[in-house]
């Protein structure tokens, strides 16, 4: 057990180390930028250096297929998160905050070292962990990643603002070398190393139908791909102009640093680990479109308080709400994003499902930015309120289905 929980906690940390640069620069800089001048339209499009995330898929082609001499996907993420490291210090040497095209091309780069390593970390991780982990693993990697926003989104900008601009990226190279460190010294078997098709585990197909076409036949496949592509966005949309809208509202740069970035992952962080346990205690069922629901009230808030021009203890509110709701969504949608990675095929399938999760996740941002430069925030967030309720109720209606072929696996209720 002792063993299993320090894996757990190792992965936990990668996860944390390769998602803080992405992190920092897609939610945490456009505080920044803010203060640089720049528009809603331009930070919505700094969203879309996110796209090689899109290509997931592609990059886990050579992960699965070739070995990388014979160190797999250990040595996949080694390479990738030295490369990643060494494009965060060209970073802090040339900082182009003047330039936005230039400054596109660099945050593009590391996104898409960033996201390249991601794939080998996560098939690892599946092959690793046995199937009754698969929720825990999930509300460890979605507090790591709020542990990444608190940093990313909070303690780097305030290290920014005191320390220049470069730090923040030095900090980040250093913390990927700690998990390269902790990558070469976890112990991995030979039958989960080298025996990717040998596992205890109850699969939905048998082992030799393998290729991506096939994971769509999986049972229930249909629904999770569309609640995959929906739950996340509008949330995901409303936390990135969060920090802005506190800035356009007069709160010092440092505050909304601490209050929103520090204070927001630290609540997304603990609801990830409490949505976990929910959803192992009420069933997946039950537990989707009540963490969908939690995502349109936080919206729905945000759009009343914003209409009201309510103070800033309402606007604290609902930065507290939305973080709940994405620290319990994302927890329980990685954890089925293990479950439906089949043995022998863990890249192609978590390569798959992070492709169609971005597609969606980074099209509302650019759509959100767009009507907040014409329109104004209290439409924002009434518009992403209401898409998230019509998830909402999507989650409600099919949510049984795919309770219904989960339970049938034996992993959880």
């Amino acid at each position: 057990m002792r063993a299993l929980t320090a894996r757990q906690l190792a992965f936990g940390w990668l996860h944390f180390a390769l998602a803080l640069p992405s992190i920092y620069l897609l939610l945490g800089m456009p505080l920044v930028l803010r203060e640089q001048g720049w528009s809603g339209t331009q930070i919505g499009l700094l969203q879309l250096a996110g796209l090689p995330a899109v290509l997931k898929l592609v990059m886990a082609v050579p992960v699965e297929r070739c070995r990388l001499g014979g160190g797999g996907y250990r040595a996949w993420a080694g390479l990738l998160g030295l490369l990643l490291g060494l494009a965060l210090l060209g970073l802090a040497y040339d900082f182009p905050l003047a330039q936005p095209p230039r400054f596109y091309a660099w945050v593009l780069l590391i996104s898409w070292l960033a996201t390249w390593a991601d794939v080998p970390v996560n098939a690892l991780a599946i092959r690793c962990l046995p199937a009754e982990e698969r929720l825990r693993a999930g509300g460890i990697r979605s507090a790591a990643l709020f542990l990444a926003a608190v940093v990313g989104g909070g303690l780097l900008l305030v290290l920014h603002q005191r320390a220049g601009g470069a730090a923040p990226f030095v900090l980040m190279a250093l913390l990927l070398v700690v998990g390269g460190i902790m990558l070469g010294g976890m112990v991995v078997t030979s039958e989960t190393e080298s025996e990717p098709h040998a596992s205890a585990e109850l699969h939905f197909l048998p082992r030799h139908q393998g290729g991506v076409l096939n994971f769509f036949r999986q049972p229930a496949a249909g629904v999770w791909v569309a609640l995959l592509m929906m739950l996340f966005p509008f949330v995901g949309a409303g936390w990135v102009y969060l920090k802005p809208l506190m800035l356009d509202l007069g709160m010092p740069a440092e505050q909304v640093a601490w209050w929103v970035g520090v204070g927001g992952g630290t609540v997304g962080a603990l609801a990830s680990l409490a949505g976990q346990r929910l959803a192992m205690g009420v069933g997946i069922g039950r537990a989707l479109p009540l963490f969908a629901g939690l995502g349109a009230l936080a919206l729905a808030t945000l759009g009343l308080v914003s209409h009201m021009g309510a103070g800033q203890s309402l606007w604290l509110l609902g930065a507290g709400l939305i973080a709940c709701a994405m620290g319990t969504l994302s927890g329980l949608m990685f954890g089925l994003m293990m479950h439906f990675a089949r043995a022998g095929n863990r890249a192609l399938d978590y390569g798959l499902q992070a492709s169609l999760f971005t597609l969606s996740r980074l099209a509302v941002p650019v759509l959100a930015g767009i009507l907040l430069d014409r329109l104004g925030y209290p439409a924002m967030f009434t518009a992403l309120a209401l898409g998230m309720a019509a998830v909402t109720v999507m989650a409600l209606l099919r949510g049984s289905i795919l309770q219904g072929a989960i339970s049938k696996s034996g992993e959880v209720r």
